[in-house]
């Protein structure tokens, strides 16, 4: 058990959070959530004790071991993968590292053979026999292949690293596991694995997650920062999300009984339990759910932008052909006689672990790489909308947040100019910062704002929820269900693509698998599509 007592932190005049008080406790995975800049990392340093807080401490259980998914790459760069892993259980790995420097000096005393009989009896309750299978099994399981455990870790790319710091998080079985962004870098299978590993997780997990789809399947609770506090709420981020609003509805019916209220509550209460999943967190739930209270449940000052494309004009039957096209970089191939034929109004979602390969397929069909062969051909009457992965050469300038966006608006008046941007959530000052110091999730509601103003019937999306926050994801994600026309993207939300894709093509080196009118769920769960995923990428 780890415990929060009266904790504050404030930097010069900025207070981030005070008067903290929470006990996460055994057996519970705690999502912590807020909004960008709230200081959910920083909380979970202080926890960690990476970092001191203004006032006020945070107790650990005396002997409970603390595990931390490390941020620095490059920290473990002359150790092996597999050392690395380890390293994560510090105690054991002070015990081999002792043990070893005794066996191996020349002068080996008897002090030296009492004392490497001690660190022999630690390291068998640690089970450091089965440390070496344990943290290759983790490795494997997180898509780490065998060749590559014993390789050191500055021959490693970025998304493997990432991996292996993950494994050395949850190596040892930790009695209290912190994780900052865990589902970063993960492919939809290793996502679905770290998801089964925390359901099944006995001890204490908290973590930070822009992924809804992982938050709702691992979480017991939310530890929501608002109004400078930390509230802890029973259930998931869903159930968090809508009784949240449902707080707020109520709030606003100052008329409707207190009775009727509470029975609404349960109402809402029967009806999530009944869409609980996982076994062993569906019990735990229901059993937290049943308990409670309508004054329990409380709004949030949570603000979410309007994402909403509405078409200038329907795009014609013949919206987009793409006829042998291929496209190598470097040698690689990322896709070879690539032909798919989209119709109006389908919403494909583009999947599969090479993202270079999505990336150069919408640059292709854009306009914006000439250096592939076969052809494409778009519908005449289509009018197209694209949100690059690196947007970067949007916003060089040094124009105002107004100014940028009017450059795109046919309405230029600054009544419109500035009411649209508040609702992209750019009120007052913030829509006079130069375009050039916007934060990443900033440039993003303003990249989906140019888009909007262009009312396309055809939208293209590469990675759109990078940078974003889960209220700007909620809302780009309902605007895409309420589009009427197409929609091509790519994302590694999968409650994005599971919500909004009626179209999957997952493109392969040596060829793509096209389901239409499949789910995403649906897709990753067909036995005959995981066989077919085998023998496209052996």
């Amino acid at each position: 058990m780890i415990s929060v007592k009266g904790v504050s932190l404030q930097y010069g005049s900025r207070k981030l959070f005070s008067g903290v008080d929470i006990v996460f406790s055994p057996g519970n995975c705690y999502g912590l959530i807020g909004a960008n800049g709230s200081g959910k990392s920083t909380f979970l340093k202080v926890l960690s004790g990476e970092i001191d807080s203004t006032s006020g401490e945070v107790v650990v259980d005396a002997g409970k071991r603390i595990s931390v998914l490390k941020q620095d790459q490059f920290a473990f760069d002359q150790y092996t993968a597999l050392m690395t892993v380890i390293i994560g259980h510090k105690k054991l790995y002070d015990i081999m590292t002792e043990k070893d420097a005794l066996y191996a000096k020349p002068d080996f005393s008897d002090a030296d053979g009492m004392r490497v009989s001690e660190l022999e009896g630690e390291f068998a309750e640690l089970n450091g026999w089965s440390a070496e299978s344990d943290a290759s099994k983790l490795l494997t399981d997180l898509g780490i292949l065998t060749e590559f455990h014993n390789v050191s870790m500055k021959q490693l790319e970025s998304g493997q690293k990432v991996r292996v710091l993950l494994a050395q998080a949850l190596f040892g079985n930790p009695d209290i596991l912190l994780l900052d962004e865990p589902t970063n870098h993960l492919d939809v299978e290793t996502c679905m694995w770290l998801e089964d590993f925390l359901a099944n997780f006995e001890n204490t997990a908290i973590v930070v997650s822009h992924d809804r789809h992982f938050l709702d399947n691992v979480c017991t609770h939310i530890a929501d920062i608002d109004f400078g506090k930390i509230k802890l709420y029973s259930g998931n981020y869903t159930f968090w999300s809508e009784s949240s609003q449902l707080a707020l509805r109520q709030r606003s019916e100052s008329n409707k009984k207190i009775e009727d209220q509470r029975k609404e509550l349960q109402e809402f209460i029967l009806r999530f339990s009944a869409n609980l999943s996982k076994s062993r967190q569906a019990t735990s739930r229901r059993k937290i759910l049943e308990k409670l209270t309508i004054e329990e449940i409380q709004p949030s000052s949570r603000k979410y932008p309007y994402v909403g494309f509405d078409q200038e004009r329907e795009a014609g039957n013949d919206l987009l052909s793409i006829d042998h096209v291929s496209k190598s970089i470097d040698g690689q191939m990322l896709f070879e006689k690539l032909n798919i034929t989209i119709e109006k109004g389908e919403k494909v979602a583009f999947v599969g672990p090479n993202g270079l390969a999505k990336t150069a397929l919408f640059q292709i069909l854009m306009g914006e790489m000439s250096d592939y062969t076969g052809t494409f051909k778009w519908g005449v009457s289509t009018k197209r909308a694209y949100f690059p992965k690196d947007n970067a050469k949007y916003f060089e300038s040094t124009l105002s947040v107004v100014d940028w966006l009017r450059q795109y608006s046919e309405d230029k008046t600054e009544v419109f100019i500035r009411g649209f941007l508040g609702k992209m959530l750019f009120t007052g000052e913030e829509s006079l910062k130069p375009a050039n110091v916007l934060s990443g999730g900033e440039k993003v509601r303003c990249m989906l704002s140019r888009m909007m103003l262009m009312k396309p019937n055809v939208v293209i999306l590469d990675e759109p929820t990078n940078h974003l926050d889960l209220e700007s994801i909620t809302a780009l994600n309902k605007g895409l269900e309420r589009f009427r026309g197409t929609v091509l993207f790519s994302s590694h939300d999968h409650q994005l693509v599971q919500t909004v894709a009626n179209r999957i093509i997952e493109i392969t080196p040596k060829g793509v698998i096209d389901r239409v009118g499949t789910t995403f769920d649906e897709y990753l769960a067909d036995e005959r599509i995981k066989e077919l995923r085998k023998q496209l990428y052996s």
